[in-house]
C-alpha cells in the first residue's frame, strides 16, 4: 500500500508544482533575495533547539521547495533534502544557485532513497509541515530517521496538530474529519493546489494520506531509540484555545533507555 501511496503523491507533486512556487514566492531569483536578507525567520521554530547552525550537517527529510534547507545553508550548515518531486528540486536547485549556496537534493522516496548508507550520518533531521500524512507506517520513516542520525543527533519534527486535523478548520487544513482516530486512507487536492489561480487547477492528481494520533506519533519515534525531549503545541492564530501545530524534538543518544520502552536501548 506504501508503494501505490508513493506513486500517486509523485504524479500529484510533479504536476505544475514548479509553478504554484512561482506564484507563490515568486521567482527563485526573487525568493533567494528575500531569503538572504533574513535565513533566520523562516528557522525560527527551530533554531531556539540547536543554536548557531553554521558547520552542522542537516538532512530535511521531505523538504518540498528547500526554503528551510536553503536557509539553513545561508547560516552556514552543510544540507541535503530528499523529497519525491522533481518540480520542488527544480525550484529548490533554482533558489539555491541564486542565493548562492550549494544544496544536495535528491529526488526520490524518502523510504527508498538511492545508496542511503553513502549519505552517511546527519547532527540534524528537519522534517516539517504536511508530511507524516503521507505514510502508512510511521516506524519506517522514523526508521529513516534513526539511520540517518548520528550519535547525540537530533531530530526537529514540526507538523500539523492531529486535534486540527480532526476538528478545526484553518488556513491550512480546510476539511477537518470530525474524527481523531480516523485511519483511513483519503484522496484529496495536492496542498499546493491553493496557490493557483481556479483556471490553473485543472489536470491536478489528487494526494493519497491518512491521519495519525498524537500517540502514534510519540510511540513510533520512541520505539526507533529515539529520546523524546519535547513535545511543544503551537496555538492557533485564528482561536488560541485550540493547537494548530506541534514541534517533536528528539536525540538519537547511543545505550540510552528508551523512556517509552524500558529495557530496550535506545
Amino acid at each position: 500500500m506504501q508503494e501505490q501511496m508513493a506513486r500517486a503523491n509523485k504524479t500529484a507533486w510533479e504536476t505544475k508544482a514548479y509553478q504554484a512556487w512561482i506564484q507563490h514566492h515568486g521567482s527563485p531569483e526573487e525568493l533567494a533575495k528575500r531569503l538572504k536578507q533574513d535565513p533566520r525567520h523562516p528557522l525560527r521554530h527551530w533554531l531556539k533547539y540547536i543554536g548557531n547552525p553554521a558547520g552542522l550537517k542537516v538532512l530535511n527529510l521531505l523538504g518540498s521547495h528547500g526554503m528551510k534547507a536553503i536557509c539553513f545553508a545561508l547560516l552556514g550548515a552543510e544540507v541535503t533534502v530528499v523529497d519525491i518531486s522533481e518540480e520542488n528540486r527544480q525550484y529548490a536547485s533554482e533558489v539555491a544557485a541564486a542565493a548562492g549556496v550549494k544544496l544536495n537534493y535528491i529526488c526520490a522516496d524518502v523510504l527508498n532513497i538511492p545508496g542511503e548508507e553513502a549519505l552517511g550520518t546527519f547532527d540534524i533531521v528537519l522534517m516539517e509541515f504536511g508530511i507524516l500524512h503521507y505514510f502508512t507506517d510511521l516506524n519506517a520513516i522514523f526508521s529513516v530517521v534513526s539511520r540517518r542520525l548520528t550519535a547525540n543527533g537530533r531530530l526537529m519534527l514540526t507538523d500539523f496538530h492531529p486535534f486540527a486535523r480532526a476538528w478545526m478548520t484553518t488556513r491550512n487544513l480546510q476539511h477537518p474529519t470530525g474524527n481523531y482516530f480516523d485511519d483511513t486512507l483519503r484522496e484529496g487536492e495536492v496542498a499546493f493546489a491553493k496557490l493557483l489561480p481556479e483556471e490553473d487547477r485543472s489536470g491536478l492528481a489528487q494526494v493519497v494520506t491518512r491521519g495519525w494520533t498524537v500517540g502514534d506519533i510519540i510511540t513510533s519515534v520512541a520505539s526507533q531509540g529515539l529520546y523524546i525531549r519535547t513535545f511543544e503545541e503551537i496555538r492557533s492564530p485564528g482561536d488560541p484555545r485550540f493547537p494548530e501545530f506541534y514541534t517533536l524534538i528528539a536525540d538519537h543518544i547511543e545505550g540510552q533507555l528508551n523512556p517509552l520502552y524500558p529495557g530496550t536501548s535506545g
